[in-house]
């Protein structure tokens, strides 16, 4: 008995402990999201909303029966709501989505360290995910011609029913109460002509409009700086609003903006009646009392932008091309009043041939201006009157150098070196806008994911095909977040995404007339035939 006890013990001491089986370290080497690999702290976008599966691949084999699911989930509201699938490779976790994501959402998904799947997650994972678009049309479709008088209709009424009540003027933006913008305002005066050519008021009712306006600006109590007016006015009371701290007098730019409207409106009703000629001999005389040669500040062969009766000229704002401001010129030297020599054109404007650009983008030549075009409004503010089509002078055939222009920032958007979301063939445009972090004038050069429907519809006269292409997208598929009362919001970004919820005059006004301009050239043809203009054109050498 006690031989076979000994015998029994020492048998056991010669046995090996068991030790347990070590648990794998785990990592993900990637994930397929609907069939495309991402890496971690990767991002995927454009992903179907509809049945979203998920590959994860890991380094090693794992055991799906012991996931953890609050260390694997999604963030925005999806969370723990999916379904583990088998999967014939050991290292492979299989998981679907089980509710569907909003288009144009955005969500992360994310493993955590720790004990799971039958190992030992080394290092966590974590990417995003940006679901695609309803690409469904949101509103019934309609003929070319009748969307583009439907967007101009809409349009119209931010400068007809939102004007400021006292002094008709336009709003700076959706909600500025008392803030109406000189610019704008001349934006606005074209855009009732269009709304008259269009039907969309009376002969009459524009002309009492444009009564109301012209009064305002000629009243005493609106103030003026050596003839020129303010960046912003109070409508009622036509006292300068400061557009900053030394911006608190004239802005000669937004001056040669209403200047611009006003001339178009007196070619308009210049035949008409007593009343109508009254109306057209008060628009010539605000004219004529810009003293736009004053503004070379001592005489320089430059124009400058501000002059403040606090600051004079302190702001130093030379206007200098290439930009928004070749109208500035040309009004100046057809100033019968206080014209500017043709030295302030070229020295001052053209820089002594120094807005010359002459490079190739995207197998485009780009004649004048930044490399690669700049911000579209260049091409629009000026142009609202001033027809490009056989505009030219030493530098540059004006309409050869929009189209360019255009088709530059046509083809950035659609290469899209920034993978933003939703830039292509049908979203493009980038101009001075609202963004999502305040304003900024967006361009190839400073792209920040954020689109503004002024760009590509301002833009029909110069890419009608690609215009029209975007118009229809704004419209058609994204119209139930940025269309509304006055027509397109002012801009969006689909990475976040975001919409602005507001409407500026500045950028709702080119889409009006310039859509108008590429319908039926009534705007440029009004203002190309005020005699002042083709004085002022001709001294400054263009052919037109």
């Amino acid at each position: 008995m006690s031989f076979v006890l000994v015998l029994v013990l020492l048998i056991n001491s010669c046995k090996k402990t068991d030790s347990p089986t070590p648990k794998p370290n785990l990592i993900v080497e990637y994930v397929e999201i609907n069939g495309e690999k991402v890496l971690d702290n990767g991002r995927l976008s454009n992903i179907a909303i509809a049945n979203i599966q998920v590959n994860l691949v890991f380094n090693d084999q794992i055991d799906g029966s012991q996931l953890k699911k609050n260390d694997l989930f999604f963030t925005n509201l999806i969370d723990t709501f999916y379904s583990v699938f088998p999967s014939i490779n050991k290292n492979e976790l299989i998981i679907k989505i089980n509710q569907t994501p909003a288009p144009l959402s955005q969500f992360r998904l994310i493993l955590s360290t720790g004990n799971n799947l039958g190992g030992i997650i080394q290092s966590g994972f974590s990417c995003t995910i940006s679901t695609s678009m309803d690409s469904t049309a949101k509103f019934p479709l309609i003929s070319d011609n009748e969307l583009l008088t439907k967007i101009q209709q809409n349009t119209f009424k931010y400068f007809w029913d939102y004007a400021h009540p006292v002094s008709g003027l336009t709003r700076e933006r959706l909600g500025s109460g008392e803030t109406v913008t000189t610019g704008g305002s001349g934006f606005g005066l074209m855009a009732i002509l269009v709304g008259i050519n269009r039907g969309f008021i009376t002969r009459n009712e524009g002309f009492d409009r444009f009564v109301k306006i012209v009064n305002f600006l000629s009243n005493a109590q609106t103030e003026t700086f050596h003839g020129a007016y303010p960046h912003w006015l109070n409508g009622t009371s036509g006292k300068v609003i400061p557009f900053s701290t030394k911006d608190n007098g004239g802005d000669l730019v937004e001056t040669a903006f209403l200047c611009q409207g006003l001339l178009a409106v007196k070619e308009f009703f210049k035949s008409g009646s007593a009343q109508e000629i009254a109306l057209c001999d008060k628009i010539q005389t605000i004219y004529e009392r810009v003293e736009w040669s004053w503004y070379t500040q001592d005489n320089q062969n430059v124009l400058y932008w501000h002059w403040s009766p606090n600051y004079t000229w302190q702001m130093n704002h030379k206007i200098q091309g290439w930009n928004e401001g070749l109208i500035v010129y040309v009004l100046a030297a057809a100033s019968p009043t206080f014209p500017i020599s043709k030295d302030v054109y070229e020295q001052g404007w053209a820089r002594n041939g120094a807005i010359v650009n002459g490079k190739t983008f995207f197998n485009t030549v780009l004649p004048l201006g930044e490399d690669k075009g700049g911000p579209l409004f260049f091409s629009h503010y000026s142009f609202m009157g001033l027809n490009p089509t056989h505009l030219s002078d030493q530098y540059a055939n004006y309409m050869t150098q929009n189209v360019a222009h255009s088709k530059i920032n046509y083809s950035y958007c659609v290469s899209n070196p920034k993978n933003q979301i939703g830039f292509s063939g049908d979203c493009w445009g980038l101009t001075a806008s609202d963004v999502d972090f305040g304003y900024t004038a967006s361009s190839p050069n400073n792209d920040v994911g954020v689109i503004a429907p002024t760009a590509a519809i301002s833009a029909f006269p110069y890419t009608p095909f690609e215009s029209m292409k975007a118009l229809k997208f704004f419209y058609y598929i994204i119209g139930d977040k940025i269309w509304g009362e006055y027509g397109f919001k002012d801009a969006f970004n689909l990475n976040i995404p975001w919409y602005s919820p507001s409407y500026l005059a500045i950028d709702q006004g080119p889409i009006i007339v310039m859509v108008e301009n590429y319908r039926s050239a009534m705007i440029w043809n009004l203002f190309m035939q005020n005699s002042d203009v083709q004085k002022g054109l001709t001294k400054l050498g263009f052919t037109y």
